[in-house]
């Protein structure tokens, strides 16, 4: 015992050690001391577990054990699992990480003993493919740490089946899990609990399918929500439910009624079984509210409704839960012009409706805003009878009239030919501006299309009934002035608003191709008319003589070129006459020349 204290006490060489056991012991007694401390020095050897006793604890937090070495070891308290259980006399096992006889102690590690003799364990114990229980240590880079009696891996990819949400979330809860891999040399091992919940999830659908019928009631978690509808897990295998089969009401989307991880309770619509799909339906659990649609809502019925949507074409008017109808845009006014229906209405708003038609194989329901209101046309007729002299506005021009506006909503056209009885007009803007007020007479009313014919003209007498044919005759020789040149012809004014047409083939004796060789807008010509139509309203004139003044250039200018030029677009359709006619002209234009001629002769 003595030579074992100087072991423990004193670090010595071999030699030393050697002479004064002899002196102290007997030659027996020192061999089996020999023998003891080869064996202790070569069990305590780095990398080496080795068992040893609690001496004591240290303020410090250092646990001293006794090894059965000359040296005491040291071991850090926060390695033990249990701090509070350490106390002397405690059998542990630990790994020797460093001797240092010079300082005389040793460095021990209960917590890579543990990790060493875990691993053994779980070497021994398990293989690639078994399942496996574990605390979830901490979050590291790509994954989990997990405690199944050594810290394992477990990827963030194989901790569910669907990554949502934090995996942070798992930290300090008991897992399941399947190991998937084990690398010896390294002391690694990776787990997935993604794995083990497929092999269950397959179980138990091939179990699912077998049971599962159409029309069943199933409850269900929700797993997933997209835009189009959530999936719904029934105990291993997932089925759709669709945002459409969600309610009879409008659902925007699917998160307005479901949330992750809600229960649900399913109805189910269809099975694929080859394709391993499930259609669901939360609405088909009670009545269509479309049933008996057309007794709750007759044609003609008013209601009132809820503005719900708004498109291009219409708005969609809730009438109850799941039953909507449309207003399009042509039944929101009988006299407006809606191009969108935010013109009218703004989703929210209450509004009466009148249902016009129900389309119940399709679900659908047409109604109108304007039917709630009397029909102005239906008052039109007798507001505006045929005859009557009105004044409105000038609200728009088209190429071939002008709209008038009678009242709000209600317009009537004063068409192009009904604006002058002697000016054939070729755009309304001759005689009228857009804002204009204007004195219009009723022509006519067709209440079915909604139209009123309006004239402008009829204000006044017909000039062609009496005073045109009274003054004007075949055969009169009247000046006139040039207004515009066409390829077939001139127009000639008579007087203010009364034009003749002076035809190509009546401007000369011989072929004339353009007729600006001749005479020039705002030319003053002497003509002879040769033609007169009541029934068409034209007068056809042959040229006797035309005008010309010598202007600044010496050029000869038409005379009044200047004034008849702020009038460029009085013209009227060219009235070229049958071949009598204009035979007839001829002739009367031959005796004309022959008589002046005579005259001429007696003359000289």
């Amino acid at each position: 015992m003595h030579g074992k204290n100087l072991i423990k006490k004193f670090a010595m060489s071999a030699d030393e050690l050697s002479r004064l056991t002899s002196e102290a012991l007997g030659s027996s007694t020192l061999a089996e001391l020999d023998n003891a401390i080869g064996k202790t020095v070569a069990e305590l050897a780095p990398n080496k577990i080795v068992k040893g006793r609690v001496i004591k604890v240290m303020e410090d937090g250092t646990v001293v054990v006794d090894v059965s070495y000359k040296a005491e070891g040291q071991i850090a308290l926060d390695e033990f699992p249990d701090p509070l259980a350490v106390q002397p006399g405690l059998e542990i096992e630990c790994l020797v990480e460093q001797i240092n006889d010079a300082e005389g102690y040793i460095l021990l590690s209960k917590r890579k003993a543990d990790r060493i003799r875990g691993w053994e364990n779980i070497i021994q114990t398990h293989k690639e493919g078994d399942s496996v229980k574990g605390l979830v240590l901490r979050k590291i880079k790509g994954g989990l740490l997990v405690d199944i009696g050594v810290p394992v891996f477990l990827p963030a990819s194989q901790v569910n089946i669907r990554r949502a949400g934090d995996i942070g979330d798992w930290i300090g809860k008991d897992i399941e899990a399947r190991i998937i891999k084990i690398d010896e040399e390294r002391m690694n091992i990776v787990i997935s609990r993604r794995k083990l919940i497929e092999e269950e999830r397959e179980t138990k659908k091939a179990m699912l399918l077998a049971e599962l019928a159409e029309g069943q009631v199933r409850k269900g978690v929700v797993k997933n929500i997209a835009d189009f509808g959530v999936f719904v897990d029934l105990g291993g295998i997932d089925g759709l439910l669709h945002i459409t089969d969600m309610s009879w009401g409008r659902v925007n989307h699917p998160s307005e009624m479901l949330k992750l991880d809600d229960e649900v309770e399913v109805k189910v619509l269809k099975i694929d079984r080859e394709r391993e799909r499930i259609a669901l339906g939360m609405k088909q659990k009670s009545a269509s509210p479309w049933e008996n649609i057309s007794d709750k809502y007759p044609v003609g019925k008013r209601i009132d409704g809820e503005v719900v949507n708004l498109m291009s074409y219409g708005a969609f008017v809730k009438l109850e839960d799941g039953v909507e109808g449309l207003v399009h845009i042509s039944e929101m006014s009988w006299t407006k012009r809606v191009n969108h229906p935010n013109e009218v209405v703004k989703q929210g708003d209450k509004v009466e409706v009148v249902v016009l038609e129900i389309d119940t194989e399709k679900q659908t329901i047409s109604l109108g805003m304007k039917q709630t209101e009397v029909n102005p046309w239906d008052m039109v007729a007798e507001n505006y009878p045929p005859g009557t002299v009105i004044r409105g506005k000038v609200r728009n021009l088209t190429n071939y009239g002008a709209f008038i506006e009678l009242q709000e909503g209600i317009d009537g056209l004063l068409h192009i030919t009904d604006m002058s009885w002697t000016r054939k007009i070729t755009n309304p803007s001759e005689v009228v501006k857009k804002g204009d007020e204007i004195e219009c007479v009723v022509l006519s009313v067709d209440q079915e299309k909604k139209r009123i014919a309006l004239g402008l003209k009829q204000l006044q007498a017909d000039p062609w009934s009496g005073d045109i044919p009274a003054r004007y005759h075949i055969g009169d020789s009247v000046p006139g002035t040039v207004t515009k040149i066409t390829n077939f012809g001139v127009f000639v004014e008579l007087e203010p608003g009364l034009e003749g047409l002076l035809h190509i083939s009546e401007l000369a004796d011989h072929k004339v191709d353009n007729p600006e060789e001749v005479v020039k807008v705002g030319q003053r010509v002497e003509v002879r008319i040769i033609k007169i139509d009541t029934d068409e309203r034209k007068i056809g004139l042959t040229l006797i003589q035309a005008h010309f003044e010598e202007g600044d250039a010496g050029e000869a200018q038409p005379t009044g070129g200047t004034a008849a030029a702020k009038e460029p677009e009085r013209v009227v359709t060219p009235a070229i006459g049958s071949l009598a006619d204009q035979l007839k002209g001829i002739g009367q234009r031959v005796s004309a020349r022959e008589a002046a001629k005579k005259t001429e002769n007696e003359g000289q």
